[in-house]
């Protein structure tokens, strides 16, 4: 691979299975806009620019939470394989443009955590159709929280009944402005239907929004759903926070969203975005001041029970693969 015959201790086929694991993190539209490069002591992590979103995500800020929910997978195979992964976020001169370098930092023991999270890796999947009408058990909720703590983040969970209306109107707010923007549209229908190895095909795409629906829902081109067939009337919905702001922020809280996500699938939970209000910077501004002001909204998901869901498709590993190898980490 790329030159390099062993990484971290690994032999090719080890670091193919690590990357594959690392490539099955969310991201905006399954845009999967990550990259990395290797060598024998290192593997680092690097966002893919061909696959911006500049009118949906004009800062960026959703591809680094993409990439860091991507790290987290990748320390998970690591971790899976003997290996303690030694982190370093945005690296600078070590390594130029890279968002995170991963170093062979010791072995370590295939905890249980460790093993239920990686079993959920490919079992995880963004559900967009209708959960089922069954409220999520509190301890449930706790333990996503949880898992947000793990990762340095907050998980706030909205329960009351006038923030969850507010949250509401916010989201209708950014999904309007949204459907007004040209750029935005040619984006989302750029990334939906059949292409290959990425973006949301109709298989993922849910079912149509309806007018009675509470929740402004994107249109993925999904069916058209059965009479009597709406929505689950009481989701669990929880912003995930980051406590400032900025790339080493949202490279956390990809981090965070990625453990929560696992940690949602081993309990038997589904989930999917409601992105539309972080997208937009005046309502997510708004949307920080409903949540007191202190932590900083990063991603708004929707969480419940689901049903099986196809998996979306993916790059493949030599896709992700920089050529050439880090001079400092030879």
């Amino acid at each position: 691979m790329s030159g390099v015959d062993e990484v971290l201790g690994l032999d090719g086929d080890e670091v193919t299975e690590v990357l594959a694991t690392a490539a099955l993190a969310p991201s905006l539209y399954n845009s999967q806009p990550w990259r990395f490069r290797l060598a024998h002591d290192r593997i680092e992590l690097h966002p893919d620019p061909a696959r911006r979103m500049p009118a949906t995500d004009p800062g960026d800020r959703e591809l680094r939470l993409a990439c860091g929910a991507a790290l987290f997978n990748l320390r998970l195979a690591l971790r899976a394989r003997g290996i303690r992964p030694l982190v370093t976020l945005l690296p600078g001169a070590d390594a130029p443009g890279a968002l995170a370098i991963v170093r062979h930092g010791g072995l370590r023991d295939f905890d249980d955590e460790t093993r239920r999270l990686t079993a959920a890796v490919p079992r995880r999947r963004t559900d967009r159709r209708p959960f089922r009408a069954a409220p999520v058990p509190t301890a449930h909720r706790h333990a996503l929280v949880r898992a947000a703590e793990r990762e340095r983040s907050w998980l706030h969970a909205v329960t009351d009944r006038e923030e969850r209306a507010r949250l509401q109107a916010l989201v209708a707010e950014a999904h309007r402005a949204q459907a007004e923007d040209p750029a935005a549209r040619a984006e989302l229908a750029a990334w939906t239907g059949p292409r290959g190895a990425d973006g949301v095909p109709p298989a993922s795409a849910g079912v149509r929004p309806a007018p009675q629906d509470e929740w402004a829902l994107r249109d993925f081109g999904g069916v058209e759903r059965v009479p009597g067939k709406d929505y689950e009337p009481d989701p669990l919905v929880v912003v995930l926070c980051s406590f400032t702001d900025g790339p080493l922020a949202e490279l956390q809280a990809g981090q965070a969203l990625q453990r929560v996500l696992l940690t949602a699938t081993d309990l038997g939970l589904a989930a999917s975005f409601l992105s539309q209000a972080v997208e937009v910077r005046s309502v997510r501004q708004e949307l920080r001041h409903s949540i007191g002001g202190a932590v900083v909204p990063q991603s708004v998901l929707r969480v419940g029970f689901g049903s099986p869901v196809p998996p979306t498709p993916r790059r493949a590993v030599e896709d992700l693969l920089l050529e050439g190898v880090p001079t400092t980490g030879r």
